[in-house]
């Protein structure tokens, strides 16, 4: 199942920003997604929860930007764009 493994690669990727940043969780996220990358909104909000349990960016919200070009270079990909964290230490 390529997507998913697609986006267990985006959560492991914004998981090494967060800890870089030393922070305690994710609270937003924002997608980008191809217009080949057989992912609609809704479903890729639905399996990012599935992929994101239980990791910093668990419960974080989820913006989805969403191409309707067929021929861009990345239209199968989806591409983690940036994401917002959470520094304050002691947090839980």
């Amino acid at each position: 199942m390529h997507e998913e493994a697609m986006l267990h690669d985006l959560v492991r990727k914004a998981g090494e920003v967060a800890r870089r940043e030393g922070a305690t969780r994710v609270t937003r996220v924002r997608l980008w997604v191809g217009a080949r990358s057989h992912f609609t909104g809704p479903e890729l909000g639905d399996h990012w929860a599935h992929v994101a349990k239980g990791t910093v960016v668990s419960g974080a919200k989820v913006e989805i930007e969403t191409s309707s070009d067929p021929n861009d270079p990345n239209a199968e990909q989806v591409i983690l764009r940036s994401l917002d964290v959470d520094a304050r230490k002691g947090r839980p």
